[in-house]
């Protein structure tokens, strides 16, 4: 480790002395402005099928910009490998075409420069399509060698603490993050040919609400007062609908002070929407028609492979009571009435573990985590969530104990929440006190009581639909990513 670390040291050096030889020269090694003509993707497109002798003839004149990947050299020809946003192209040096000087300073670059190539678009002998360079502008030189050409970033602390060294040496990550962009607003395009308003709501609040998480609290100076940054969108975007907006939603971050796992970072991307007059059944048919636009930005055949496994969104996703999967499953009929003592008696039968607070319907949520929840491969809109673990959610207007709440599931993964939302502020004022209670009890994730909540709810909410999707894991799954860090440019590190 030691001679690694010393011979880093060395091509350090020598590249810094090459930065001030440039100088000397009166080349500056961290160049101005320069004007592309073409990328990469842009010159293949146009000119990978046209042949040889027509380019030649042709000579397109072009200018092209990026990073030297890979550099060969055989006395006066150079080829380089050249990487920009796009992808790569080749490029063609000769020293009697751009002059013995210029041909010097090419021969002293290293990879990881990035330089300027004019020239004309040709084909080499081997039919590769490349750049005949008349001319380099040196754009910014690399003091620092690039990671192993042949190996890549493989140490996976500096993969995710050095992004940007991840995304230069790893062409699947490039990609990913370029696909999570394009997923990411095929769901904006989608939400607003659907009439849908996009809006931004405040990261720090008063009282965090509208999720069960542990928030970050900080403090504001000016007012002397703790705040909260977000943990859902949910509450200021009900909100927007008491006022008359009918459709909103927002795709922005949310935070929650809770551990770290391959699919939970403490910051994260949401997107939340709410539809006034609409209710949780038209809210599946919403989520529905989001994961099937998003998922035609990767596949177009609308048919995902994620970790070996294929999931095919052209058919209807299912649409699943809890209690009915829970009885397929343990054989277990939760729609049966039942005092707390029955449920735990059933819990400890089955060997499920619960909290000396909890009621009925915590148990029956417990045996859906339990037996089923990992079972549901196919998309699954599983409905019918008791009410205690749906504070924000309309009762079910058949049987009270239950709400018209659903979370999708595919391959044993949550990947949206929503519900029928709860519009009658009494109701919401007695949730909000149980949740109080459930937090004296020991829940530290409870929600306590908004007040100017309720207060907007007193004003008249019309029936609302509201949705929330996890946007990072709707992208590991369309990108076959295993870990949240994956998908987050810059994730949380210790």
């Amino acid at each position: 480790m030691a001679n690694q670390q010393e011979s880093l040291n060395d091509q350090m050096i020598a590249r810094r002395q090459k930065a001030d030889e440039m100088r000397s020269a009166g080349i500056d090694p961290f160049g101005h402005r320069f004007e592309r003509t073409h990328t990469a993707a842009q010159l293949h497109a146009t000119f990978d099928d046209t042949d040889a002798e027509q380019l030649e003839q042709d000579q397109v004149p072009v200018k092209i910009a990026g990073r030297m990947m890979t550099k060969r050299r055989s006395g006066k020809i150079s080829f380089a490998d050249i990487k920009d946003r796009t992808g790569r192209i080749q490029v063609f040096i000769q020293k009697p075409v751009v002059g013995e000087e210029a041909y010097e300073w090419f021969k002293k670059s290293d990879l990881g420069d990035i330089l300027g190539f004019e020239g004309y678009v040709m084909k080499t002998r081997a039919g590769e399509l490349s750049v005949n360079v008349q001319k380099i502008t040196h754009l910014a030189k690399a003091l620092r060698p690039l990671p192993d050409k042949f190996h890549g970033l493989t140490d996976i602390e500096t993969k995710y603490r050095q992004r940007y060294l991840d995304l230069i040496s790893n062409e699947e990550a490039y990609t990913r993050f370029y696909q999570r962009s394009r997923i990411i607003t095929a769901i904006r395009q989608y939400m607003d040919n659907d009439g849908f308003i996009e809006v931004e709501t405040p990261m720090l609040q008063n009282e965090a609400g509208g999720a069960a998480a542990r928030p970050f609290v900080t403090h504001h100076n000016a007012l002397d007062m703790d705040m909260y940054l977000r943990i859902a969108l949910e509450l200021h975007l009900k909100r927007l609908i008491v006022g008359g907006m009918e459709r909103v939603y927002e795709i922005g971050r949310v935070f929650r002070n809770e551990g770290m796992d391959p699919k939970h970072n403490p910051e994260f991307t949401v997107m939340e929407s709410y539809a006034a007059y609409w209710n949780f059944e038209d809210v599946m048919t919403e989520t529905e028609n989001i994961f099937k636009a998003a998922a035609k930005v990767v596949a177009p055949d609308l048919k995902v492979t994620y970790d070996g496994q294929t999931v095919d969104l052209t058919k209807p996703f299912a649409r699943k009571h809890m209690v009915d999967l829970i009885k397929e499953k343990t054989g277990i009929d939760f729609w049966q009435p039942m005092t707390v003592a029955e449920a735990r008696k059933l819990a400890d039968d089955h060997h499920v573990s619960y909290e000396d607070y909890w009621g009925v319907g915590h148990i029956i949520n417990s045996f859906f985590e339990e037996f089923v929840e990992k079972t549901i491969q196919e998309p699954t809109f599983v409905y019918g969530h008791p009410v205690e673990v749906s504070p924000l959610a309309k009762k079910n207007a058949e049987d009270d104990r239950f709400t018209d709440r659903f979370e999708l599931f595919i391959l044993g993964g949550e990947y949206a929440n929503a519900f029928t939302e709860l519009n009658d502020p009494i109701d919401q004022r007695s949730r909000f006190e149980a949740q109080v209670a459930e937090r004296a009890a020991g829940n530290d994730e409870a929600e306590g009581i908004d007040e100017d909540f309720v207060e907007a709810l007193e004003y008249g909410m019309p029936p609302t639909g509201g949705l929330g999707v996890g946007i990072d894991r709707l992208v590991m799954l369309l990108t076959d990513a295993k870990s949240i860090r994956d998908v987050v440019l810059f994730p949380t590190m210790k």
